[in-house]
């Protein structure tokens, strides 16, 4: 599918739940969220046939999502009922790790290609402030086993906010020296609970640009720039929606786990998916990839959507 500004739209991010066990502070509120009723949400089924029209439409590419995907019953079930759709889709998924630890094994075996694990610092202190709840050493012993089950291009993401892990990027970095891993640094979005932060908690690539003079430009992958310290196994990229707007590479579309197509994650406009077969569920999704934006507007005020991140699936 080509949108309306030329850009090959085939990279689908799929939420499959709302819920998490963590409560990070640029993410939900203190309280978490005002919890749906099962009927809300896309079942299993439903995810599935979502995610093979989009296939069929050109998406090649399918992120699982949250929420926390792996606090969703039947997760294992949809990662066999995607795989088994094309042995081509490149099938991965975001998650805090939390839970990796004892489901790496059997989300590999059921055909998980690669995982994401969001991680904002290495101090365990800073770590616990942010995610309100979670504890370091779990997400630590998560990534360890994703390792020895056989996942590889392991990626990290990491958000610094300013005044509370802006000094972590350094701990971060030196991840990649022994690990063929990548760390990812995005930056933090007027979104949400952060929509009227002020304007010092955002902080720039340019931050992490300075630890990174030494730094070979490999590559763009998607969005993120990606280099290599010298002498490093792994990379880290930086993914810059507020200093670098690189709208005209986007190529996703998000849905909602209560099954809203979202063009673009800062745009208020949303597609019903629910209760859509066939052709008309084909052009629903259609409809929606054509009607991508051709940019967000962070740069002059807040984001337009009224959800918070956990509800869109980042």
């Amino acid at each position: 599918m080509i949108d309306n500004y030329g850009r090959n739209i085939e990279y689908l991010r799929l939420s499959v739940t709302d819920l998490c066990n963590y409560r990070c502070i640029y993410c939900m509120s203190e309280d978490g969220v005002n919890k749906r009723s099962h009927a809300d949400i896309l079942s299993i089924e439903e995810l599935f046939e979502i995610a093979a029209a989009a296939h069929a439409l050109g998406i090649n590419k399918i992120r699982l999502t949250g929420g926390e995907p792996l606090v969703r019953k039947g997760i294992l079930t949809l990662i066999r009922l995607i795989r088994g759709i094309d042995p081509a889709i490149e099938l991965s998924m975001t998650t805090n790790g939390s839970l990796l630890a004892d489901m790496a094994d059997d989300l590999k075996a059921a055909g998980l290609d690669r995982i994401n694990v969001s991680l904002d610092s290495l101090k365990p202190d800073t770590f616990r402030a942010i995610t309100r709840v979670g504890e370091l050493a779990d997400v630590m012993s998560g990534i360890g086993a994703a390792m020895r089950a056989g996942f590889e291009n392991i990626k990290i993401n990491a958000v610094l906010i300013g005044g509370v892990n802006d000094t972590d990027a350094a701990d971060l970095i030196r991840l990649t020296r022994d690990n063929a891993i990548s760390v990812r640094f995005i930056e933090l979005m007027p979104l949400g609970v952060a929509s009227n932060w002020d304007k010092d908690r955002f902080v720039s690539s340019a931050v992490v640009e300075s630890l990174l003079k030494e730094a070979e430009l490999l590559s763009y992958d998607g969005v993120a720039r990606v280099c290599r310290l010298p002498g490093h196994k792994g990379t880290v990229g930086l993914i810059s929606p507020m200093s670098g707007r690189f709208c005209d590479r986007c190529n996703k579309i998000r849905i909602t786990a209560d099954g809203k197509l979202k063009p673009c994650l800062h745009s208020d406009a949303e597609i019903p998916l629910r209760g859509l077969h066939g052709d008309e569920l084909l052009n629903a999704i259609r409809a929606g990839i054509l009607s991508k934006p051709a940019h967000h507007e962070l740069t002059a005020h807040p984001s337009a959507t009224s959800r918070f991140m956990n509800e869109i699936g980042g």
